[in-house]
């Protein structure tokens, strides 16, 4: 039987989600926290305990979530999954990759570099270089965003700039950013009630969307936005496929705001949530998960000569 850890802070509807289609192709799902798994070179050949699995490492490694914690402890955990890649198991998706989604400076960075849309971003550590930029960017009448470096589900963005003649100021770095701005253009709606697309990429390919749309600026879920079906149009699949590509992820959640030029790219996310998205889509985004990474990702590694699970 196929073994594969279900890297997870947390289990619930995804973590069932994801062992139902593993068993359905005859394979297993054991859920790890990777704060559990350590580096211990007498333990084993290999120098990792990953629980559940004796000496031995598991077929594949599906990450699903990583704890936030201190910068060594997120290190150490980070480091786990580079080994497992290093030592020939499939990380789906793996550290490389979540380094670069999970760092929105680098996604952005790395977007524009690949020529990819994507509002104009900025990310110093400088308060007197911030100030420039708002001062430069007001005066040009746009207005920006402020967000955690690492944040998610739409917590801690703050508009920053003149909203409807009313200027509002910058808060405090020293507390939820960190020390550092990261501040993207602000790309108002173009519709009443605003909406941005989610679109899923699953092994290099588009294979789903909705519409998050909300009466607010925020058009995540978890701040209240609802899920309507949307067309995966030609322009979006290719644009969200271009993302994800741009940060060589297995699996993305692509965020996307319809602008009057066209889509552009706000985030591309590296752990993506699907229960919203699965409520408006006809197929079990679980199971197009768990195909892709044992019939592309596990194949292809069994596929390669000499690559042989070091026990």
């Amino acid at each position: 039987m196929i073994r594969v850890a279900i890297m997870t802070d947390e289990t619930g509807w995804h973590t069932r989600q994801l062992q139902a289609a593993l068993r359905a192709r005859g394979a297993s799902g054991r859920c790890i926290d990777l704060a559990a798994c350590d580096i211990d070179t007498a333990h084993a050949p290999h120098g990792l305990t990953i629980p559940g699995f004796g000496t031995t490492l598991p077929d594949a490694a599906l990450v699903r979530g990583i704890a936030g914690g201190s910068f060594e402890q997120v290190t150490k955990r980070l480091g786990v999954l580079h080994a497992l890649r290093e030592l020939g198991v499939p990380v789906y998706n793996d550290a490389r990759a979540i380094e670069r989604s999970v760092d929105k400076s680098m996604t952005s960075l790395l977007l524009h570099a690949a020529g990819i849309p994507t509002p104009p971003t900025w990310a110093t550590e400088s308060l007197a270089q911030t100030r420039r930029i708002v001062m430069r960017e007001d005066a040009a009448g746009h207005a920006l965003v402020l967000k955690p470096l690492f944040g998610s589900q739409g917590k801690g963005l703050r508009l920053v700039g003149r909203i409807d003649g009313v200027q509002q100021p910058m808060p405090e770095l020293a507390g939820g950013y960190g020390g550092l701005a990261y501040l993207q253009r602000f790309v108002p709606s173009v519709t009443e009630p605003g909406f941005d697309w989610r679109v899923l990429v699953i092994g290099g390919r588009a294979v789903t969307v909705m519409r998050r749309v909300s009466e607010g600026w925020i058009h995540n879920v978890a701040q209240g936005a609802r899920c309507e079906p949307a067309p995966l149009t030609a322009s979006l699949a290719e644009l969200a496929e271009r993302a994800a590509a741009a940060l060589a992820l297995d699996y993305a959640g692509v965020d996307m705001i319809p602008t009057p030029a066209g889509a552009q790219v706000l985030e591309v996310n590296g752990v993506a949530a699907w229960r919203g998205l699965q409520r408006v889509t006809g197929f079990n985004i679980a199971r197009a998960l768990v195909d892709d990474l044992l019939d592309r990702r596990l194949a292809s590694r069994r596929q390669t000569p000499g690559a042989e699970r070091v026990a």
